[in-house]
């Protein structure tokens, strides 16, 4: 699993050096989050019984798709005469182009950079974590989320943005964080069906956190022209 917390994280972060443009920080967000979209055909292939080969860290973490994302929103946006749109293209595909560059430091496992084509990068090729660590980085997923949304619900104080959405963040915040303590109990215990368990929560999570960054989006987007 991707520490799709961290990524959020990263993306609000850069809205530092981010032009004020309309839904520019905003795509930039959800871009950091849209790659670990592919662990839904994962999950479908599990449950399916087909094979999960190919699917994780493949089209969503293409240059190509990178490319596909930012033509179609400045399509969209030459259709519409919404300029947002565009910029919000730019900026999913400045998150995507950033979580792969992410990936590619802080995890072990390659990224299928080019993909369809066969071309697969990994900086850390022959390293191998020991198993207790990849063990730990799966409940950390919840705790990098609850820390995300501790993020948000701080800059929505300082900002005096979205106060109405405070309590859900804090629920939320909570929820994560009483999931990384499950987790982390039953990662080193549960002698069978963790992942099937874990995997439908940290789906749900992922869906929160898009959810939320969008309904975030005036926070996130004050904080680059703050």
């Amino acid at each position: 699993m991707a520490q799709a917390g961290i990524h959020s994280m990263v993306g609000v972060a850069v809205r530092r050096w981010a032009p004020a443009r309309e839904w520019l920080v905003l795509g930039i967000v959800l871009g950091n989050l849209l790659p670990d979209a592919d662990n839904l055909a994962v999950a479908a292939a599990t449950l399916t019984g087909a094979s999960t080969e190919g699917l994780h860290r493949t089209f969503t973490h293409s240059l190509f798709t990178v490319a596909a994302i930012i033509i179609v929103f400045q399509l969209v946006a030459a259709l519409t005469k919404r300029p947002s749109w565009g910029n919000l293209g730019w900026g999913l595909g400045i998150g995507v182009l950033m979580h792969i560059l992410l990936d590619l430091v802080i995890w072990f496992n390659g990224v299928q950079i080019l993909w369809p084509l066969p071309l697969w990068v990994n900086f850390w090729e022959g390293a191998a974590p020991p198993e207790w660590f990849s063990q730990l980085m799966m409940p950390m997923e919840m705790l990098f989320l609850a820390l995300y949304f501790w993020m948000l619900a701080g800059l929505a104080r300082r900002q005096g943005t979205d106060l109405g959405r405070l309590r859900m963040l804090k629920v939320w915040t909570a929820v994560q964080s009483i999931l990384f303590l499950l987790f982390l109990i039953l990662v080193y215990t549960m002698q069978s069906g963790f992942m099937t368990i874990f995997g439908a929560v940290y789906l749900l999570s992922l869906g929160s956190a898009f959810t939320i960054t969008i309904q975030m989006r005036q926070t996130i987007e004050a904080t680059a022209q703050a």
